[in-house]
């Protein structure tokens, strides 16, 4: 999706940090690409949205995943591995965005097929300055399949 599709783009941030959640809202309430951001705050949830389970069902489909590696329940990368392995999810692009600069989680992350990977920067403006960036790049100028 870009520009040019009236669709919003559909957003899942996977995150349990109350204040990381109000940042990335704040940075994309700003974007000039109409999105949707859609939050849960574990990775067991997580997977329950993205295949419209339990309390999920008849959820949008996300077109892009934010996700934490610091999760309760299940870790992001368990996540990702099994967003990666699943043939009805596989297609949906993986931004981790964590605190971790750790150069073995990096790896391990791309191992998992991730689709970029972010380190939260700790300044408020530092933060939004990363995250209006992500936004340009993965809604504005990437195109994200439709579902």
């Amino acid at each position: 999706m870009n520009e040019t599709q009236s669709a919003a783009v559909q957003i899942l941030l996977v995150e349990d940090s109350p204040g990381d959640v109000s940042l990335t809202r704040e940075a994309l309430q700003s974007a000039r690409v109409a999105n949707e951001l859609n939050v849960v705050g574990d990775g067991e949830e997580a997977m329950r949205y993205l295949r419209g389970e339990g309390e999920h069902v008849g959820s949008k489909t996300a077109h892009l995943v934010l996700l934490d590696l610091n999760l309760p329940k299940m870790g992001g990368r368990e996540v990702l591995r099994e967003i990666k392995s699943d043939p009805a999810l596989q297609h949906i692009p993986v931004i981790v965005l964590t605190t971790s600069a750790d150069e073995e989680d990096i790896l391990r992350s791309y191992q998992l097929h991730a689709n970029a990977y972010v380190t939260k920067p700790v300044g408020f403006g530092d933060f939004l300055d990363a995250l209006t960036r992500l936004e340009g790049f993965w809604l504005q100028v990437v195109r994200l399949p439709a579902e």
